[in-house]
């Protein structure tokens, strides 16, 4: 059994690396592929294994087992050695790619460089996802660089979704949105969730890569921000909306994390969008729609 392989690469300019995420390739490969490495690379490759089975080895270390649907993190600066099953091969696709922004995404979770091999569920967005990236490789518009590494960023999103073992933290992150807004401590968050606060605390970080008060107080602050810029609701109202009774205390934490006061924020959204105030509270799971005809 042979193997069948096509790819394309990207030569951003300097401005291209200005956007903080590039694109430098990106490839479809299926088969009985050769051994890859020992080698080492000077930039980031997600490499998705969609079907088959193989091997994975960082430097030093010893091989891991590879069953489809995987995700391989090759990191640059540290040397890697892999191969599909020499008998039946595996399908791949890789996307090459670099920048600033992918120290932020290491910080937050979604590129691991600790953890090289990574079990995934459904892969069908991402496919999708390298698709388009493939078509901006054939293409040749001016646009293709831009377009190839905006799809980087939809690309990381969605194997974090993909790798995402834990399904039933999304629901219980839709209930945290609600006792978000309630005037109960975090210890009395985690009771109604028939959670203890370390079983909370955990869920969060493993879900958000962020801590549970501060994923509880951006929640908050969406909520707020919602509020002073729809409605007439004075910033006392609005800090009760959102779980605080003292109203001082809740424009300096606004105040800190935004970057402006409650009022200035509201002065800023009043001038900027046109329609002038709701005459309703909007309810934080039913946004308005805009209509269409």
């Amino acid at each position: 059994m042979g193997y069948r392989t096509w790819m394309r690469y990207f030569t951003p300019s300097a401005v291209h690396r200005r956007l903080g995420l590039v694109c430098l390739g990106v490839g479809l490969q299926h088969g009985t592929l050769p051994v890859v490495g020992p080698r080492v690379l000077d930039h980031y490759v997600a490499v998705v294994v969609s079907k088959g089975r193989g091997w994975f080895a960082v430097a030093g270390e010893e091989r891991q087992e590879v069953v489809a649907p995987a995700l391989l993190w090759l990191i640059p600066g540290v040397g890697h050695h892999y191969a599909p099953d020499p008998a039946h091969g595996w399908e791949e696709c890789f996307v090459d790619f670099d920048g600033s922004a992918v120290d932020a995404y290491v910080e937050l979770g979604y590129v691991t460089p600790a953890k090289p091999v990574v079990p995934l569920g459904d892969v069908e967005v991402v496919r999708d996802i390298v698709s388009r990236i493939v078509r901006c490789a054939r293409g040749g518009s001016p646009l293709a660089q831009v377009d190839a590494s905006a799809a980087v960023h939809h690309l990381l999103v969605a194997l974090r979704r993909a790798a995402d073992s834990t399904p039933s933290d999304g629901s219980l992150l839709e209930a945290l949105a609600q006792d978000a807004l309630l005037p109960i401590s975090v210890a009395e968050i985690a009771a109604r969730r028939g959670m203890t606060l370390p079983e909370l605390r955990a869920a969060v970080r493993r879900s958000t890569e962020t801590g549970l008060k501060d994923h509880l107080l951006a929640l908050r602050l969406n909520r707020a921000k919602e509020l002073l810029a729809t409605t007439r609701m004075p910033v006392q109202e609005v800090a009760q909306a959102i779980g605080y009774d003292d109203a001082a205390y809740f424009s300096r934490l606004f105040t800190r994390r935004v970057g402006v006061s409650p009022g200035r924020f509201r002065e800023s959204r009043v001038q900027a969008v046109p329609g002038g105030w709701s005459s309703r509270v909007p309810p934080p799971d039913d946004p308005p729609l805009v209509p269409t005809d």
